[in-house]
């Protein structure tokens, strides 16, 4: 006696797994312009490194002697696998099997995914694709009743935020529970054009008396990565993997580990004769901050975060001497630099995000102040702003600040840390104080411009008084600024900060959870 029909009929149902929906359902796919999960996973991952879970779960047909006519594989694939030789979990939706809707066990097996990452501490990318999850009205008749909603599992993956990296791609219609485990994730991407996100689809929008609108209208990445639900838009699948596994490479597997150091052969000591000059001696003109951000820090390092949303404060992620360092700086060519309720919403999670996986914070400040208006205050920017305010304060790094030019009133306080004793350089183009004086000087000296036989040559007399007194350096005597340097030192010393800060990094988990 052997077991050779068992492992025959183990090789028989492996097989029908990895048909997914069939042959037409895979062709549609494919017609649709997307991957199937498994393919989306073998692009994803290291070659040969997929250990499935679970890949006998489905619904088998039998006949009347008990012989397997027919299976349905779950339409949820999850295992573990390596990128870059790292141990990670993957998950994925299947929708060439009812849409990826919970059928055949989807539920178990997406709560198993989540747990093992959460209890592992490992990091977890899920490939979204459908409803992720949830339930469709067929799922009625075939349980037999309705129920009352519960996300079961749901403490995992607001768990897995405050463990590991948790990344999420929408790759196909995103809705319900499978919008929600996009957004509750360290960084999101969604595809261009073959992918959208929406809290429920056209036809339920339709019943409820909306209007009729395209998955397109309602959930399209040019929608959802300008209002932040999506942190970046891909052009295609392959883009969102290498966006995914760009993000992952700055960070640690988990919290209780250092983001790791690689060798760095950018030189510490180099300078770049553009800084110098970079700034605009009139300070109604702009610059291109990112031209800065390439420029002092290591070379092709830099992975901006939401480009498109928020986009008056850039943020992102780099390296200094092959340390992985957080920074975030205001764009002088949006609203010039002020802070809006989005920006100051992307830059609390980025503090965040910094915190909780242990990376060094970098401020390139030129922040002239919140936006101000009629539409800043009924978006309730103070609010926001003073929550990116206490994210700053309450973030658990190592911070540095580079003043590059503005650093005007509540906003530009966030030069520093509170509470923190910290390095802090300035350019010579620095300038700063509670409000910019041009705002201020015909109000502070109405009485004294009014009471002047020439109105104008007193106003302009007072401007050049007080422009004499602006200058970085009487700051500097007074230690209102530690450090005015050349432009073109600031890689040399960002990079020495670095190496300080990284000494003094600290595993464990945040105290504070992340805030998705």
């Amino acid at each position: 006696m052997t077991w050779e029909k068992e492992i025959s009929e183990l090789e028989k149902r492996a097989s029908l797994s990895e048909m997914l929906g069939g042959r037409d359902k895979i062709k549609l796919q494919h017609n649709h312009g997307k991957l199937t999960i498994r393919e989306r996973i073998e692009h994803l991952i290291d070659a040969g490194s997929f250990h499935e879970i679970g890949k006998l779960a489905g619904q088998g047909e039998y006949d009347d002697e008990g012989r397997l006519k027919n299976f349905k594989p779950s339409n949820f694939v999850f295992g573990l696998a390596e990128i870059e030789g790292r141990q990670i979990t993957v998950s994925g939706d299947d929708f060439t099997v009812r849409g990826g809707s919970a059928d055949a066990s989807i539920g178990a097996k997406r709560l198993q995914a989540e747990g093992i990452a959460s209890e592992l501490m490992l990091p977890h990318i899920r490939l979204i694709d459908g409803m992720g999850g949830g339930g469709s009205v067929k799922t009625i008749e075939t349980a037999g009743r309705t129920y009352i909603p519960r996300v079961a599992g749901w403490e995992l993956v607001v768990e897995q935020l405050a463990r590991a990296p948790s990344i999420s791609l929408a790759l196909g219609s995103v809705a319900g529970i499978g919008a929600a485990r996009v957004a509750s994730s360290h960084y999101s991407v969604i595809v261009k054009d073959s992918a959208q996100m929406m809290i429920a689809g056209p036809a339920l929008v339709d019943w409820a008396n909306l209007g009729e609108v395209s998955k397109e209208e309602l959930g399209s990445s040019r929608i959802h990565t300008r209002n932040g639900s999506i942190d970046d838009e891909a052009g295609s699948e392959d883009e969102a993997f290498d966006m995914a596994k760009r993000f992952l490479s700055f960070l640690p597997n988990n919290v209780d580990q250092l983001p790791e150091r690689i060798e760095c052969k950018d030189p510490v000591s180099r300078r770049d004769e553009m800084l110098s000059d970079i700034v605009p001696k009139d300070a109604r003109k702009v610059y291109k901050m990112r031209r800065i951000i390439d420029s002092v820090f290591d070379k092709n390092s830099s992975f901006e975060i939401g480009k498109n949303w928020g986009k008056s404060i850039i943020t992102g992620l780099a390296r200094l001497d092959g340390i992985a360092v957080a920074f975030f700086a205001e764009d002088p060519m949006i609203y010039g630099g002020a802070w809006t309720a989005d920006s100051c919403r992307k830059l609390i999670r980025h503090c965040d995000l910094a915190s909780n996986f242990h990376l060094p914070l970098v401020h390139l400040v030129d922040c002239p102040g919140f936006l101000i208006g009629k539409e800043s205050e009924e978006a309730g920017t103070i609010r926001f702003g003073s929550q990116a305010l206490a994210a700053l304060g309450q973030s658990t790094v190592p911070f540095c600040s580079v003043i590059i030019r503005k650093a005007f009133g509540v906003a530009g306080a966030a030069n520093t840390k509170p509470g923190s004793y910290h390095f802090r350089y300035a350019w010579p183009s620095g300038d700063w104080g509670s409000l910019p004086i041009e705002g201020g000087i015909e109000v502070a000296y109405k009485a004294d411009i009014a009471a002047s036989q020439d109105p104008d040559q007193a106003l302009e007399k007072i401007k050049v008084r007080l422009n004499n007194l602006r200058s970085p350096f009487r700051s500097a005597e007074f230690f209102e600024i530690e450090d005015i340097i050349d432009p073109q030192d600031t890689r040399r010393n960002l990079c020495r900060w670095a190496n300080i800060a990284f000494g003094a990094l600290k595993p464990g988990r945040s105290s504070f959870s992340y805030r998705p």
